[in-house]
């Protein structure tokens, strides 16, 4: 996707424009096009802050969503937390004619350091599924779990608000907004559990979906995304982090010496995916500005989406930008004036509607779009053009492709050619050793799917076999 912050793309009024901009690249005049979507504005105005308000007080009433807490009780303890999960998901899907299968995906755990004694770890899952790629997936995905100082400690309340109540808020609200549409491909709305133990709930639904031979072709993990005050004493809703991996940490020798010689250190399907992730924002999220953060996680640190990736999927991490470490995994309490806890005061839910609504528009977008093109090459070595080649879709959206290139030292793609329904294309006088390449389906609204860099650094059909 191109990235302009210019006046073309600052309007976020729902109205229907097509952008094109000239840009002179050597001999080159590159044609950008952008068709504003309408609907994808009205997906963003629908998410409710209020509601999302209601379910994260729900969340947090539940007193503790520990891994290791109650299961049997209806009022207190991550089973009760599962079967309000579940239950909401059922009624959004009674409301939209059954159109969500509502299941959990689970496993027993055990053997672990903290989860040293049988423990069934249980994801609440709602599937929309696609019209024309019903196994063609795009995920959005929330912890259910919370946990005080003590990691161990199970019994004590642990409200988990902002982390992360935020987040599986966010998913049921984006269910309840999209399942008013009909996609091409399908949508995944996920709770997942045993994150704070270690991250067991993403393990076994990315374990599930390659069994399944789901076509993972994004995963947004939402880990925190209501708290607007950090640490370091800023204020600020109007940024957010998208973290994003570089090369697949399966990644073969082989393959490390092809990207060697020939670039994509920074061109991940996750990194396409955090791109593209990022240029939704900025054409449909008003005051958000969203942080490409090169980097699987916090430094150090880890998130859901991390199983995703190990298995070779594209996943990112979608969060706030500025962590209050006061309100993360403590026991709530006041010492020397100050305020310990994950409570819900601490939670912005405005903040929360406006990353709902980019996470609810993101996966829309992708639904919408057709799948990723597949087997993408390139060649142009010691020539004055650039040669792309790919597979050509077989599903009924596709139109057509465009081709997007940049200079390699910039974070987004600045160039694109619309080149129709075909699978090959040459760019003219630009040279290949000058810029970084990608290709994109395109349906007939003019919706594109993420860019695929090509070789297997960018492909997105790959996981672990």
């Amino acid at each position: 996707m191109f990235e302009q912050k210019s006046h073309l793309f600052t309007s976020c009024k729902p109205a229907i424009l097509i952008s094109t901009l000239f840009i002179a690249t050597n001999t080159l005049a590159v044609e950008l096009n952008y068709q504003d979507q309408a609907k994808l504005h009205d997906i963003a105005a629908s998410v409710s802050a209020k509601r999302i308000e209601n379910d994260i007080q729900t969340l947090v009433d539940f007193g503790t969503r520990h891994t290791l807490s109650e299961t049997k009780s209806n009022t207190r303890g991550i089973g009760a937390a599962r079967r309000w999960i579940k239950a909401e998901f059922e009624k959004i899907s009674a409301e939209c004619g059954g159109c969500l299968e509502v299941l959990e995906v689970k496993d027993t755990i055990s053997g672990e350091k903290r989860i040293p004694n049988p423990v069934e770890v249980v994801n609440i899952i709602a599937i929309q599924r696609g019209s024309d790629a019903p196994n063609r997936m795009v995920m959005m995905s929330g912890d259910i779990d919370s946990r005080v100082s003590d990691v161990m400690d199970f019994t004590s309340d642990s409200p988990g608000a902002n982390d992360n109540a935020s987040g599986v808020a966010g998913v049921i609200e984006s269910a309840r907004v999209l399942s008013k549409y009909k996609f091409n491909g399908s949508i995944v709305y996920a709770a997942l559990s045993g994150e704070e133990q270690g991250l067991f709930g993403g393990k076994i639904l990315a374990e599930y979906a390659q069994q399944k031979g789901w076509q993972v072709h994004g995963v947004l993990n939402n880990d925190m995304i209501g708290n607007i005050t950090g640490i370091n004493g800023v204020t600020d809703n109007t940024t957010a982090r998208i973290f994003s991996e570089g090369t697949r940490v399966i990644e073969t020798k082989e393959q490390a010496h092809k990207r060697r010689f020939t670039g994509g250190e920074v061109d991940s399907a996750s990194r396409n995916l955090a791109r593209y992730i990022d240029t939704i924002a900025d054409r449909y999220i008003p005051n958000l500005d969203t942080m490409l953060v090169y980097r699987l996680d916090r430094f150090g640190r880890g998130g859901h989406h991390r199983p995703f990736n190990d298995m070779g999927y594209a996943a990112v991490r979608v969060m706030e930008t500025n962590e209050n470490y006061n309100h993360q995994h403590q026991d709530l309490r006041t010492e020397d004036g100050i305020v310990y806890g994950d409570t819900i005061d601490g939670v912005d839910f405005d903040y929360t509607a406006k990353l709902t609504s980019l996470n609810a528009v993101s996966l829309a977008s992708m639904a919408w779009a057709p799948a990723p093109p597949k087997d993408v090459e390139i060649s142009g070595a010691v020539q004055p053009s650039t040669t792309l080649k790919w597979q050509k879709n077989s599903d009924k959206t596709t139109v057509g492709y465009r081709i997007y290139w940049r200079y390699t030292s910039e974070p987004q793609w600045q160039f694109s050619r619309y080149v129709g329904d075909v699978n090959e294309a040459t760019l003219t006088n630009v040279v290949i050793d000058n810029y970084y390449f990608g290709v994109a389906a395109v349906n007939k609204d003019g919706i594109d799917s993420p860019v695929v860099f090509p070789g297997d650094v960018g492909a997105f059909e790959h996981s672990v076999k």
